[in-house]
């Protein structure tokens, strides 16, 4: 199985599929779960993306995502207690190699649910922002291959230019 970066056309399926899933955390996790969002590439219309959906759940505070561990699991969830990532707890579903979801549990208002919503609601409003990233993670997804970690690093300069952006004319 080949391990790829691979960046799919935009599918109209994504949103639906999101809000599928969506529906089924938001029963599972209950009243912890202040807001749930459909973030990152495939919450964008038009945007090319890896096929796998972003979600990001807001908690009145982090302590609370240890507690959502099971109910997440009993979804089909993996929790990844070792994420090199502060200010999130985080989930993935779909076998190694072929992922079809993340989950981020995250503290509602904090700086990384701001961020998060910032960059997508860029890329939602600005079509040729979009079109920018879209290339540019082609182009990328081309040069690192298999290698995700240096494919998301190569990323990260645009998406804090267009966060930084976004933040200030909030």
């Amino acid at each position: 199985m080949s391990n790829a970066i691979v960046i799919a056309d935009y599918d109209p399926a994504w949103p639906v599929l999101a809000a599928e899933e969506i529906a089924r955390i938001r029963a599972s996790l209950g009243d912890r779960l202040l807001a749930i969002e459909h973030v990152g590439s495939t919450s964008v219309p038009g945007l090319a993306a890896k096929p796998l959906l972003d979600l990001m759940g807001g908690l009145q505070t982090l302590d609370e995502a240890r507690v959502c561990v099971p109910h997440t699991e009993a979804l089909g969830y993996h929790y990844e207690p070792g994420d090199s990532i502060p200010d999130r707890v985080y989930f993935n579903k779909g076998p190694e190699g072929a992922r079809t979801h993340h989950l981020y549990l995250v503290e509602l208002g904090g700086e990384y649910w701001v961020r998060h919503i910032a960059f997508r609601d860029a890329l939602r409003a600005d079509p040729a922002l979009a079109a920018d990233y879209a290339a540019l993670k082609r182009l990328l997804a081309a040069k690192y291959g298999t290698d995700r970690l240096g494919y998301t690093e190569a990323k990260s300069d645009f998406i804090t230019a267009v966060e930084a952006k976004a933040l200030r004319t909030r």
